[in-house]
C-alpha cells in the first residue's frame, strides 16, 4: 500500500487507541480513514479503519468524533452501527482474495475495524509495468477476485465500489478486493449510502435512491475494471451513457490479437447500461469466461511484453509500420506520433503506443490527441507537462484524397471561438473556472473535450468531475451535475 500524507482530520502519528499505534494514514474517503497500524501484542502491522463520515462528524481536540449538528445524530448512529455490522459480518469471511478483518471495536465515539494489512501495490500501479495484459494473465487475476465477490454477494452483501484502486496485487501477484466502506446488505433498507458513486465504474442504479442495486451492479463495476485493463482507458460514466450509448465497446479491440471474441463481448455483457441486460449473478459471468478461449498468440504473461501490437498493417498501399500507418491516416507527422509514445510512456508504460495510435486515430487536431493521451496521466502536474510538451508540433499534410492542408494546432481555452455550439460561452467558462479551482490550467483542455462529447451542462460537470483527484471535492461536482440536470 502507498502511505498518503497530509490528509486532514486524522489521528496523530503515535497515538495508541486499545492495543494499536496509528503510524500513518494509508487514505482517506466519505465515510472513514484508513491507518497503517501496529498491534503492540503481536508487534503485527495492521490496517486500522475508522468510521468517520466527513458530512455530518468532525474530530475534536481531545481525539474523540462528534456529530456537526442535532439533526446530523439519527444519521451517524445509523452509520456507525452499519459499519460495526458490516464489519461483523466480514469477520466472518474466509477467503483468500477478500481483506481479512481480524477484529472491530467501539472507541472515540465511533467505530474501528481492524483489517489484514496487505503489502503490495495497487492495480493502479501494478498495471503500469504489465501492459498489454493479455487474456489468460487478466483471467488469472480476475477469476481469483469474481470468487471472492461470489462470498460477498451469498452473505447478501454488495461491495458497491469495485475499482482499479480497490483492487490489491500482493507481493506473490494474488489479488485481493479491498475497502467494503461502501458496502451495503442487499435488504438495508436506509438508502443513506446510495449516492456515493466511482464515475466510470458505478452503474446508473447507484446514482439515484431508487435504483435496483443487485449483484449486477457490482458486476457492472467489475466490468468496467476488465475494460480499464483490456483498453487502458476508464469506461465512460453511466449517467453519459443513457441517452445514447457512444462507448467505444471492448469488442472493438479484436483486431488487436490480444483478445478473443466471446472474451471482449462478455466485457461489454457486463457493461450493459440497463441492469436487466447484464449478467445477474458471478456464476453467470464466471460460466461465460471460462468458456471464452485464449488466443494462441498470447497465451503467456511474458509474450505481451514481446509483442505489444502487431507491428505491420496492410494497406492498399503496400505494408507499413502500424506507426507509420496511423500517422498517414490522421494527418499527423510519424516522428511527432513516436515523441508523443515515447513521453506517454514514462507515464503510462508498455500500453502508451496503443492509446496513442488510438487516439490518433480519432483527434482532428493534435491538441485533441494530447489532450485525450493526457487523460490516463494520473498526476497533474506531469498531464499539464505534457500537453505543454507538444503544444508547438504540427502535422503532415492529409492522405492524398483532400488537397487541404492543416497548419500547426496548439491548445485552447474553452473561451475560444471554436467552443462546442451546444453550450454557451458563459456555460463553458463558468465550467472551466470552477475546474481550474481543483486542476490548474489544464482546466480549459478538458472541458473543451469534455464538451465535444457531452449532450447538457449535467453531463458536462460529470465529465469534468472525474479530473478531480479528491473525492469530497468530486462528489460536490457531481452534485452540481445532478442538480443541473434537475433544472433543465
Amino acid at each position: 500500500m502507498v502511505l498518503t500524507r497530509n490528509v486532514e482530520n486524522t489521528l496523530p502519528s503515535g497515538y495508541v487507541i486499545n492495543e494499536y499505534r496509528v503510524d500513518s494514514v494509508l487514505g482517506a474517503g466519505g465515510f472513514g480513514i484508513t491507518y497503517l497500524a501496529t498491534d503492540l501484542n503481536l508487534k503485527l502491522q495492521v490496517a486500522l479503519k475508522e468510521y468517520l463520515p466527513v458530512d455530518v462528524a468532525a474530530r475534536q481536540p481531545d481525539h474523540s468524533i462528534s456529530v456537526r449538528t442535532t439533526a446530523d445524530s439519527e444519521s451517524f448512529a445509523w452509520g456507525l452501527q452499519r459499519f460495526l455490522d458490516e464489519a461483523r459480518t466480514l469477520a466472518s469471511f474466509h477467503h483468500a482474495n477478500i481483506v481479512r478483518v481480524m477484529r472491530f471495536f467501539e472507541g472515540n465515539a465511533t467505530g474501528y475495524m481492524v483489517m489484514e494489512f496487505v503489502a503490495g501495490e495497487s492495480l493502479n500501479t501494478w498495471i503500469k509495468t504489465h501492459r498489454p495484459l493479455p487474456q489468460q494473465a487478466m483471467l488469472n487475476l480476475v477469476t481469483p477476485l469474481l470468487s471472492g465477490l461470489t462470498a460477498i454477494h451469498n452473505a447478501g452483501y454488495l461491495h458497491r465500489d469495485i475499482k482499479p484502486a480497490n483492487v490489491f496485487i500482493r507481493a506473490d501477484g494474488s489479488p485481493v478486493l479491498l475497502d467494503f466502506g461502501s458496502a451495503r446488505l442487499l435488504n438495508g433498507g436506509n438508502t443513506g449510502l446510495t449516492s456515493l458513486v466511482s464515475p466510470g465504474y458505478a452503474p446508473l442504479e447507484q446514482y439515484h435512491a431508487q435504483g435496483n442495486q443487485g449483484p449486477w451492479s457490482d458486476l457492472y463495476a467489475f466490468g468496467g475494471v476488465m475494460y480499464w485493463m483490456a483498453t487502458g482507458t476508464k469506461p465512460v460514466e453511466a449517467t453519459a451513457r443513457v441517452r445514447e450509448d457512444l462507448m467505444r465497446p471492448a469488442a472493438a479491440l479484436l483486431s488487436s490479437g490480444l483478445y478473443t471474441a466471446p472474451f471482449l463481448e462478455a466485457i461489454d455483457w457486463a457493461l450493459k447500461p440497463n441492469e436487466e441486460a447484464r449478467p445477474q449473478n458471478t456464476a453467470e459471468f464466471l460460466a461465460r469466461l471460462g468458456a471464452v478461449g485464449t488466443p494462441a498468440r498470447y497465451a503467456t504473461h511474458a509474450s505481451a511484453h514481446n509483442d505489444v501490437q502487431p507491428a505491420t498493417q496492410t494497406t492498399s498501399t503496400g505494408t507499413l509500420s502500424g506507426i507509420t500507418a496511423a500517422a498517414l491516416a490522421a494527418g499527423f507527422e510519424p516522428d511527432t506520433l513516436r515523441r508523443i509514445e515515447a513521453e506517454a510512456a514514462r507515464h503510462l508504460g508498455p500500453i502508451a503506443p496503443v492509446i496513442v495510435r488510438n487516439a490518433a486515430r480519432k483527434a482532428s487536431t493534435l491538441a485533441d490527441l494530447c489532450a485525450t493521451v493526457a487523460q490516463d496521466i494520473q498526476d497533474e502536474k506531469a498531464r499539464a507537462a505534457f500537453i505543454r510538451k507538444f503544444a508547438h508540433e504540427g502535422r503532415t499534410a492529409p492522405p492524398a484524397t483532400s488537397t487541404q492542408t492543416h497548419a500547426p494546432t496548439q491548445p485552447k481555452s474553452v473561451t475560444a471561438s471554436s467552443t462546442s455550439a451546444q453550450f454557451t460561452l458563459d456555460t463553458l467558462k463558468r465550467a472551466e473556472a470552477e475546474l481550474a479551482r481543483h486542476i490548474g490550467a489544464i482546466a480549459g483542455i478538458v472541458v473543451k473535450h469534455a464538451a465535444a462529447k457531452a449532450r447538457d451542462e449535467a453531463e458536462l460537470y460529470l465529465l469534468i468531475a472525474d479530473e478531480i483527484e479528491d473525492p469530497t471535492e468530486k462528489k460536490a461536482f457531481v452534485r452540481k451535475a445532478i442538480a443541473t440536470s434537475r433544472r433543465v
